[in-house]
Protein backbone atom coordinates (compact mmCIF):
# COMPACT_ATOMS: atom_id res chain seq x y z
CA UNK A 1 0.00 0.00 0.00
CA UNK A 2 1.36 3.22 -0.61
CA UNK A 3 2.19 5.96 2.45
CA UNK A 4 0.46 9.08 3.01
CA UNK A 5 2.42 12.47 2.80
CA UNK A 6 2.38 12.96 6.31
CA UNK A 7 3.90 9.55 6.80
CA UNK A 8 6.37 10.09 4.80
CA UNK A 9 7.32 13.53 6.01
CA UNK A 10 7.38 12.19 9.24
CA UNK A 11 9.58 9.15 7.89
CA UNK A 12 11.77 11.77 6.39
CA UNK A 13 11.92 13.62 9.89
CA UNK A 14 13.15 10.60 11.42
CA UNK A 15 15.51 9.97 9.12
CA UNK A 16 17.15 13.02 9.04
CA UNK A 17 17.20 15.12 12.13
CA UNK A 18 16.38 11.98 14.51
CA UNK A 19 13.02 13.61 15.80
CA UNK A 20 9.92 11.10 16.42
CA UNK A 21 7.05 12.91 16.47
CA UNK A 22 4.82 10.40 17.32
CA UNK A 23 6.57 10.29 20.45
CA UNK A 24 5.28 13.92 21.47
CA UNK A 25 2.20 12.83 21.24
CA UNK A 26 1.46 11.04 24.22
CA UNK A 27 3.48 13.38 26.04
CA UNK A 28 0.48 13.62 28.30
CA UNK A 29 0.62 11.96 31.48
CA UNK A 30 -3.16 12.10 32.00
CA UNK A 31 -6.50 11.50 29.77
CA UNK A 32 -7.40 15.00 28.44
CA UNK A 33 -10.83 13.59 27.34
CA UNK A 34 -13.85 14.98 28.96
CA UNK A 35 -17.35 13.18 29.03
CA UNK A 36 -19.83 15.34 27.04
CA UNK A 37 -23.44 13.41 27.39
CA UNK A 38 -24.49 11.75 30.69
CA UNK A 39 -23.80 8.27 30.91
CA UNK A 40 -27.24 6.10 31.93
CA UNK A 41 -26.61 5.76 35.75
CA UNK A 42 -26.23 9.83 35.86
CA UNK A 43 -29.44 10.31 33.63
CA UNK A 44 -31.13 8.07 36.64
CA UNK A 45 -29.83 10.04 39.09
CA UNK A 46 -30.83 12.96 38.18
CA UNK A 47 -34.37 11.76 38.55
CA UNK A 48 -34.57 11.80 42.31
CA UNK A 49 -32.38 14.75 42.80
CA UNK A 50 -35.23 16.96 41.01
CA UNK A 51 -37.65 18.64 42.96
CA UNK A 52 -40.71 16.49 42.88
CA UNK A 53 -38.47 13.27 42.41
CA UNK A 54 -40.51 11.61 39.61
CA UNK A 55 -39.52 8.31 38.60
CA UNK A 56 -40.76 7.82 35.19
CA UNK A 57 -38.97 4.28 34.92
CA UNK A 58 -41.25 2.58 37.03
CA UNK A 59 -44.40 3.96 35.47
Amino acid sequence: MTQSNAKKKRLHLKRTRGMDVEKERQSSPFSTHERVTKTKKESIEQNFTKYKKHNHFDD
